[in-house]
């Protein structure tokens, strides 16, 4: 039988989507949890343990001296992104799809496990509900037995394993959005504002042309267009290369049709990023009316 080992004890969420991620490609493998060399040494995968990145005996840790490496922007290698370097063209279907997996999911693991900070905090206290946390919070006991703790083990990688394929089948739309938001973008005459007939996860596209600054859409409650706004930068709740106009925002309805003229307006975001309206004409009157304000 197929045999992934890792260590004992306390996990992380770095070993934990290594497994997961192995087990993806090998759903009848046994997995053990131990730092005993004489049980590592035979093991068919070996991850976040034994001290050697051996990618073609598929070792994959990343303690030693030296570690396993970093990627062009200097984040560094973990067990899980080292696993999903080597298997995730595979598991996603494609080179694109498995850097988008990387870029979303492996990269903050790894820095993570590496003690790499990605964000700032402008909250004393503050910071975000990681899936780290998530997995941690089923650790319950801060002296819990090992056979405990396995069996909390295998269930979060469960976990992992689910989520994993969820998002695998998440980069492959991305992928096929990112394909017809470009022939749409060509085939657009003025491109400040880009009209999709479906909607679309068109910010990895259209964020690297310079000229669009509104997307029309259809809304996903199938009655209404929206109208939203480019980002001017790829940070979260960044600034946008052009707000809708300030005498918009929280307006909705009669008072936002008589605001903009609009007699299907429906509503303007007090953020002032998004509005929409009942129909395509209506959505695109006032994309033209914010991008001349």
């Amino acid at each position: 039988m197929t045999t992934i080992a890792t260590h004992n004890s306390t996990y992380h969420a770095d070993d934990v989507f290594a497994v997961a991620t192995i087990l993806l490609i090998e759903p009848e493998a046994r997995v053990i949890r131990t730092r005993d060399k004489d049980l590592i040494s035979p093991a068919d995968y070996v991850v976040d343990v034994g001290m050697e990145y051996e990618p073609e005996k598929n070792r994959f840790d990343h303690h030693q001296l030296g570690g396993a490496g970093k990627r062009e922007n200097g984040i560094q290698y973990a067990s899980a992104g080292l696993v999903w370097r080597k298997f995730g063209e595979i598991l996603a279907g494609g080179k694109r799809e498995a850097e988008i997996i990387d870029r979303i999911f492996m990269e903050p693991l790894d820095a993570h496990d590496n003690g790499m900070p990605i964000a700032e905090y402008r909250y004393e206290g503050i910071r975000d509900y990681s899936i780290v946390d998530f997995f941690y919070s089923y650790l319950s006991k801060p002296n819990d037995s090992e056979e405990n703790l396995y069996k909390i083990f295998m269930n979060v990688v469960g976990v992992a394993k689910e989520l994993l394929v969820r998002e695998i089948n998440r980069a492959k739309e991305t992928v096929l959005s990112e394909v017809a938001v470009e022939e749409i973008y060509e085939a657009t005459k003025d491109k400040r504002v880009i009209i999709l007939e479906k909607e679309h996860n068109w910010y990895s596209t259209l964020m690297q042309k310079p000229e669009p600054v509104y997307v029309i859409y259809p809304r996903n409650d199938g009655v209404s267009w929206g109208v939203k706004c480019v980002p001017a930068t790829s940070k979260v709740f960044g600034t946008r290369r052009k707000d809708l106009p300030i005498a918009w925002g929280g307006k909705t309805d009669e008072e936002l049709q008589k605001i903009t003229g609009v007699p299907d307006a429906l509503f303007a975001h007090r953020g002032l990023f998004m509005a929409s309206a009942k129909t395509r004409e209506g959505a695109i009157a006032l994309a033209e009316l914010a991008l001349n304000a």
